[in-house]
């Protein structure tokens, strides 16, 4: 059996790697063009992106020599496939369905007409094109099917079922999906189409807030892939499945979940890998991990990907109220636009995320104009689309407008509505927030017992959902509402020992004292506490603790790189990378040249912004002395387990000393850099 023949079989048992090695490094002058595309799409299953593309790109300049014009034309069409699936830089796509369109002017439909009829489609969609995405979308579908090619049949019904929804036929834009999703599960269509499929039907069930069907594709989808999935199709499951545990908790498996889809789809994606990025950002902010939150939503606006609504309730989180009210209302003002498979492209569903953070934060500016219009907005596409979430979120906004308007009744009955709402839709977390709206208008309308009463619910909510940061606010209401009721005085004691003794530690704190088992957990604490306001990168903390330095993040700042740059060498953008960058730098000008020549300002303007991140790519994988700078896992891998052992030190110190957990959950700032925040209220000394 010769190579390509056992490399073919490899492939179709999913072997890809088996058939990369198998072809080996050959290029278009040594195999053919069977075998280029053989090698094309093993490279693909293989993780291997860039030299996918590229290996497509040489196969439609070894057509173009052998003046094989349908192959060519073929060959360009899937190099604007993958590119419109992976990167978002639609002027590139564009510029490839342009090149397989010139080659087959003048000729009579072919299988490659499809392929480029369905990627213009998706192209005009995600650029909110709507009309002609459907005109596409139908043509690629007539075409598909009478030229016998399944994938463009299967995708123009997507992406025609998602224009349907987006022009407000919504009941016949969700069945069409549903038969789509039947379809899928038959195993008619090849495994990378399908992958894609089931992806475009969860992401248009999420734009929708349409819970239990993104929970129920999401499933199918996940066992399907464990035995079919290839190149980036798992690591976009694992985001999937990171939003549902979002939603229904724990919190600790949605960063995980979270974290090994960034790390698998880290060769996949370019601009759209701020769609991950985000959602680890949006868990961490849930967990209260400010810093960490802090670290992935300006990471994902670092990959041109809207951090928001996530980075502007961060700021309202760290008591920038004014700061986070300006952000909402400018992302509300110039909506996210960068062209996307993950999000509305169009219409008021992809203001909902947006107009929910800006209702929050308006409450707790006293600001009600705003609020009223974010209330009035978030009602008006609740009756729009059939989502319950939709529908508790504008129950929630009403409540929240209820009582700054001081009408606890309404405030009353519109809270317990989005609660129950929450509750039944299996979120926990949206719950237990709309319980401590309710719980605010209990103690306005005098039954503070009843506030005390919610306010601990939803701690013990927030508990179990892994909520750090809002179990010790819930906690702290509740205190202090017992307080108001007993009209008891709080005196703070200024005697702290945290001193450890062998296996054992010694704490005393606001008059009481403990002796626990020592824990790892509490020699980081120590370290800060010996330095109040020092930031210590977590590196430093795990050297420290161990007995060992230098630390590899020490080195790094003292290079002058970024945390968690320089851990492992591997490069930002590898070679390949970087030169494929370069020449869809060459097709995005094409591109940016033939919108001015047609005066389509509109596409103008987005190619220039693929021009303008392609650039600044290229610019950030160049350090010193233009070196090619470097990414790693080590400080993450690093964050993450100080955090844990962190939180589990502070679970086990609220069972003997709360006052003190109390206190330690709210002075300790944990991510890539940990610091102790002393109070300068109530200074202490501590004796370690």
């Amino acid at each position: 059996m010769d190579r390509v023949t056992e490399a073919t079989a490899a492939v179709e048992r999913g072997e890809w790697q088996v058939a990369v090695d198998l072809l080996g490094d050959c290029g278009p002058d040594e195999i053919g063009a069977a075998e280029l595309e053989l090698r094309a799409r093993a490279l693909y299953g293989a993780g291997e992106f860039e030299a996918s593309v590229t290996a497509w790109e040489d196969l439609h300049a070894f057509n173009v020599a052998a003046n094989d014009v349908p192959g060519a034309a073929m060959a360009a069409a899937m190099v604007a496939m993958f590119l419109m699936m992976d990167t978002g830089l639609m002027s590139a796509v564009r510029g490839w369905l342009r090149r397989a369109e010139r080659l087959l002017d003048g000729h009579d439909e072919q299988p490659a007409h499809a392929v480029i009829a369905v990627v213009f489609g998706y192209e005009r969609f995600m650029c909110g094109d709507m009309e002609a995405a459907r005109r596409h979308s139908s043509n690629a579908i007539d075409l598909g099917t009478r030229l016998g090619v399944p994938p463009a049949v299967v995708i123009g019904r997507v992406c025609a079922a998602r224009v349907t929804i987006y022009e407000g036929r919504v009941d016949e834009g969700l069945d069409l999906l549903d038969d789509i999703a039947i379809d899928l599960m038959s195993g008619s269509v090849d495994p990378l189409t399908t992958g894609m499929m089931y992806c475009e039907l969860i992401c248009a069930a999420q734009g929708m807030a349409l819970h239990a069907r993104v929970i129920e594709w999401t499933e199918v989808m996940d066992r399907w892939r464990h035995g079919a999935a290839i190149g980036g199709i798992s690591g976009r499951c694992r985001v999937h499945r990171a939003e549902i545990l979002r939603i229904s908790g724990p919190c600790d498996e949605a960063e995980q979940e979270a974290l090994g889809a960034c790390e698998e789809l880290r060769p996949w994606m370019r601009r759209e890998f701020g769609w991950p990025l985000v959602e680890l950002g949006n868990i961490r902010l849930r967990k209260g991990d400010v810093s960490g939150a802090e670290e992935a939503f300006l990471a994902a606006h670092d990959h041109a990907w809207s951090p928001h609504p996530g980075l502007a309730l961060l700021r309202l989180a760290q008591g920038e109220t004014e700061t986070a009210s300006t952000m909402i209302a400018d992302a509300i003002a110039h909506p996210f636009d960068i062209p996307s498979k993950e999000r509305p492209p169009v219409g008021d569903l992809r203001l909902a995320p947006l107009l929910d953070a800006q209702a929050e934060i308006a409450a707790a500016a006293g600001d009600a104009a705003t609020l009223r219009r974010a209330t009035d907005a978030l009602q008006a596409i609740a009756d729009s689309y059939p989502s319950r979430s939709l529908v508790a979120g504008a129950s929630l906004a009403s409540a929240r407008l209820a009582l700054i308007e001081g009408d606890t009744e309404r405030s009353i009955h519109a809270a317990k509505a989005a609660m129950a709402a929450w509750a039944d839709i299996g979120a926990p977390f949206e719950a237990a927030v709309a319980r401590m709206v309710l719980a605010d208008a209990r103690e306005l309308g005098g039954d503070t017992a009843g506030a005390r009463m919610e306010r601990n619910s939803a701690r013990s909510a927030f508990d179990h959902f892994g909520a750090v940061g809002w179990a010790e606010r819930a906690a702290l209401l509740a205190t202090e509402s017992t307080i108001v009721e007993r009209s008891e005085p709080v005196v703070p004691s200024t005697t702290v020992t945290f001193r450890r003794d062998g296996d054992t530690r010694m704490i005393e704190f606001a008059g009481a004292s403990v002796m626990m088992r020592d824990l790892k957990g509490f020699r980081y604490i120590e370290r800060l506490l010996d330095h109040p306001g020092r930031e210590f990168h977590v590196l430093d903390l795990v050297a420290v603790e161990g007995g060992t330095l230098p630390t590899a993040g020490t080195v790094a700042r003292e290079d002058g790189l970024a945390a968690g740059q320089g851990d492992s060498g591997l490069p930002v953008l590898d070679e390949q990378a970087r030169e494929a960058y370069r020449r869809r730098l060459a097709d995005v000008d094409d591109d940016i040249e033939d919108a001015l020549r047609m005066n389509d300002i509109g596409r103008a303007e987005l190619a220039t912004r693929d021009r303008g991140y392609l650039i600044a790519e290229l610019s950030s994988a160049a350090g010193l002395g233009f070196r090619s700078r470097t990414v790693g896992g080590t400080s993450e891998r690093a964050r993450t387990s100080v955090t844990r052992s962190l939180r589990y030190s502070l679970d086990r110190l609220s069972e003997h000393h709360a006052s003190l957990a109390v206190h330690l959950r709210q002075s300790v700032n944990t991510g890539t850099y940990c610091v102790y925040n002393a109070d300068p209220t109530a200074p202490r000394t501590w004796a370690l």
